[in-house]
């Protein structure tokens, strides 16, 4: 399946157990790195809006590039109430967007989706004079609890293709290569999500890598779901722990 078409049938899903980001990771966009209330920001394989809904509360307008036709129209039906906001069809490698049009490009949850060099292209041609490019991500933690642990060995046993999307595979080499030599900064924030089993089912289906019903590995899977939940499961709810990264820089 083409990767931008991975998420067609799973936008329900991706809206409703999809988490978001932390205020602090917000605040120090804002704080930190230099973000503003009227800067121009692109938000780049924005999909359903979860990252551009954060900074259009802030008051800032967002463009939110899109190639996904249903998560880029759940995003406008979610954020019309929003002045600052448009949403656009495009691509991280070609989003249609003028010359120097951006102070700020967030990429949140998408990097790892990229051509990496024909992104780093079009981010530069899309920046104005000192401007950054923000790539975010929700890390879900993959140890230090028993939960964490099993629902990983789940995913690696009975995912589709988990060890090949895993945006965990995008380096530090990567990320260094990809930003202006000697202005990638880093930060990170805890973030977390509760779940009863129909959360925890609903997350596991948002994700690209999990099997659809009528696929082999789909019964065998929520099966072992429901068993793991059963077992680490505190008062009816599991938590599930992430590390927010923001990776900023010059492009």
């Amino acid at each position: 399946m083409e990767n931008r078409e991975r998420f067609t049938d799973r936008v329900e899903t991706y809206v409703k157990y999809r988490p978001s980001y932390p205020a602090a990771a917000i605040d120090y966009l804002y704080g930190e790195v230099g973000l503003r209330r009227d800067s121009q920001v692109a938000d780049i394989g924005a999909g359903t809006g979860i990252f551009s809904r954060l900074l259009l509360e802030r008051g800032t307008p967002v463009t939110a590039v899109e190639p996904n036709r249903a998560m880029r129209e759940e995003a406008e039906r979610a954020l019309a109430g929003y002045p600052g906001f448009k949403a656009v069809n495009g691509a991280a490698e070609q989003t249609g967007l003028p010359d120097a049009s951006a102070d700020f490009i967030v990429s949140a949850q998408a990097f790892h989706w990229f051509d990496q060099a024909a992104a780093k292209r079009e981010f530069h041609r899309l920046l104005r004079p000192a401007g950054k490019a923000a790539l975010i991500w929700n890390t879900r933690l993959t140890s230090g609890t028993p939960f964490l642990e099993a629902y990983e060995a789940l995913l690696l046993r009975l995912g589709t293709d988990y060890a090949t999307v895993n945006h965990r595979n995008i380096t530090q080499e990567q990320l260094a290569a990809f930003f202006e030599p000697g202005t990638k900064r880093e930060a990170r924030f805890p973030n977390r999500q509760l779940f009863d089993f129909d959360g925890l089912s609903g997350r596991l289906r948002s994700s690209s890598y999990t099997p659809v019903p009528g696929h082999p590995n789909y019964e065998p899977m929520m099966r072992d779901l429901r068993d793991i939940f059963d077992r680490y499961q505190q008062d009816g709810y599991v938590s599930f722990d992430y590390e927010t990264e923001i990776y900023t820089g010059s492009v």
